[in-house]
């Protein structure tokens, strides 16, 4: 028997941990701190090299706040523990060189009318 490839959920457990991590702003420095581990072997995780445990998971869940079915959902949504707000994500595009500074720009924009002005802007750009 051959060696066998990544399973393709672990990839995209990977992929939302990276996601996750970003999203809340955070270094592999810090989320390997406090997970009491090497920034290294975040980094593994993150890239699918190594698998996450369950344990692990639960923790990085806790850590974030989220729950570990945020890792496994079709539909996700992350809520604060508050339940103010639910965020749809989108993986692939937050992946992308430059979304997450594009997010973080927009969501800083306080006048609800000139964040509608940028969006109308960027699906204007988008269809053309």
């Amino acid at each position: 028997m051959g060696k066998r490839g990544p399973d393709p959920r672990d990839k995209e457990i990977a992929k939302r941990l990276r996601v996750l991590r970003l999203q809340r702003n955070w270094s592999q420095t810090e989320l390997a701190d406090a997970l009491g581990i090497t920034s290294q072997q975040v980094q593994k995780y993150e890239r699918g090299a190594n698998r996450v445990s369950a344990g692990r998971l639960a923790r990085v869940a806790q850590i974030f706040e989220v729950s570990v079915m945020y890792f496994y959902t079709d539909d996700i949504r992350l809520q604060s523990d508050a339940g103010s707000h639910a965020i749809a994500v989108e993986f692939d595009f937050l992946q992308t060189k430059g979304a997450l500074r594009l997010v973080r720009a927009y969501s800083r924009i306080g006048k609800t009318g000139i964040r509608l002005q940028l969006l109308k802007l960027a699906e204007t750009l988008a269809a053309g």
